[in-house]
């Protein structure tokens, strides 16, 4: 059996004391597949005294997680502070400088800089892995960089955040308003107090800008990535769905096209029969769509301290194994700069709810407004009609519901711009792109 393989824990939150407990009930199991001993010998957090379930008796403690990472006491860096930049970051770079081992599940400093510190791992020979920042359990980037590399991929796409996807699912089967789900969630520990990472797409984006990469060879870009939250969804638009046979999904979406990579995040309608949609809770899944393959769905838990530290374990153990690729999946010199696709007809048309006053020549402007900016309109519905014996109330206002053909999203949104300069409709129109998914 080779000599004992020996971690530095950098963060011993959630994940970290997930990690360590682990570690700690399979060891002898862990041992056996790696053929080595693996052991945390090293931990740095902010507090040496909280109780966290797992004996670290017997580790070093460092209060600096980047002077750990240069100890001669640790072969790889755990890092899970989190962050794109400050201790993560220094950290990290110091322990790859050193020649040491790297897995990190931090979304946003592989978002931000893994072009920079993949090259950095190939200059001293070490590897940089990062399972567990995408997708939680789920292998998605073992998937990608390796199981999938004689695929063409041509699109990726998925549901990357679990708090996203419980509270969807809740103002569904519940018929409740975003609000009261969003509480929910925070009273459960699914959202932060501030929840807007999550709720406007930014998590969602860190996490499709690093599976962009691996799928299309691409340097990441988490900057060039289309993005729309949830909090504008109300429970109209969840009850129209399920009308239209759909259901809403916040979806991280990359697919190669013939002018470049189109990356974006946006709630859509997908088909109910589709697999995405049968994806609840705070569950995530990813497609992914080869050309020898086919399309795959990976799902499994998005999230918590279980399901990650079992992503940071398998990363740990192809360590022990010697299994070293490339962090991005091929080597950094030879990944492409990201080019941003042109805008083109969005394959599906789009979900338009407007607030329209009901008045006279009302939906003949909006008609107008659409078919002066090319776009064919697919069906329109009128919601809770007045009486017929009622007198007209102008101040009244009527849900109306749009879907359009395929067409250009920069000549929807004109259109609706336009709409809303005629002062017929109130309020903001809602408009959620529709999915094919086939």
């Amino acid at each position: 059996m080779d000599k004992q393989l020996r971690l530095g824990l950098a963060g011993l939150g959630t994940v970290g004391s997930s990690v360590a407990r682990l570690i700690e009930r399979n060891r002898v199991e862990l041992a056996g597949k790696c053929q080595r001993g693996i052991e945390i010998t090293a931990v740095s957090a902010r507090d040496p005294n909280k109780a966290r379930g797992a004996d670290l008796g017997s580790a070093m403690w460092f209060d600096d997680a980047a002077e750990m990472a240069r100890s001669a006491e640790i072969d790889v860096l755990i890092e899970l502070i989190g962050g794109a930049d400050g201790i993560a970051y220094e950290a990290v770079t110091a322990a790859l400088t050193s020649g040491k081992h790297v897995i990190t599940a931090n979304k946003a400093l592989i978002a931000a800089h893994g072009v920079e510190l993949a090259r950095l791992a190939e200059t001293r020979g070490v590897s940089l892995n990062f399972e567990a920042a995408v997708a939680g359990g789920i292998p998605v980037v073992k998937t990608l960089r390796e199981a999938l590399a004689g695929n063409r991929v041509s699109h990726v796409y998925g549901i990357l955040n679990g708090t996203c996807n419980y509270i969807l699912t809740r103002m569904e089967r519940e018929h409740l308003s975003f609000e009261a789900c969003l509480k929910r969630a925070q009273e459960l520990g699914y959202a932060e107090a501030d929840p807007t990472f999550d709720i406007e797409g930014h998590d969602t984006a860190h996490k499709l800008a690093i599976l962009t990469s691996l799928a299309f060879g691409t340097e990441i870009s988490d900057e060039d990535i289309y993005m729309e939250g949830i909090s504008s969804i109300t429970t109209a638009d969840i009850e129209a769905a399920d009308d239209l046979g759909y259901r809403i999904k916040l979806l991280g979406v990359a697919q190669r096209t013939e002018s470049g990579i189109e990356q974006r995040v946006h709630p859509a309608m997908v088909p109910k029969a589709s697999a995405i949609a049968q994806i609840d809770g705070v569950t995530n899944a990813v497609a992914i769509d080869g050309d020898f393959v086919g399309e795959i769905v990976l799902a499994g838990a998005g999230a918590g301290g279980d399901a990650t530290a079992s992503a940071v374990v398998g990363d740990i153990a192809d360590i022990a194994r010697s299994i070293r690729v490339p962090a991005l999946g091929r080597p950094a010199d030879l990944l492409t700069p990201y080019v941003r696709a042109r805008m083109r007809a969005h394959e599906g048309g789009y979900y338009i709810r407007l607030m329209v006053q009901d008045r006279p020549g009302a939906f003949a402007a909006i008609a107008t407004r659409m078919s002066e900016k090319g776009i064919s309109l697919q069906s329109i519905v009128q919601k809770d009609l007045a009486e017929p014996t009622r007198a007209r109330d102008e101040n009244a206002l009527k849900p109306v519901i749009l879907i359009t053909y395929d067409t250009m999203e920069a000549g929807v949104r004109e259109a609706l711009e336009l709409i809303e300069a005629d002062n017929v409709i109130v309020g903001p129109p809602q408009l959620i792109r529709i999915e094919k998914l086939y």
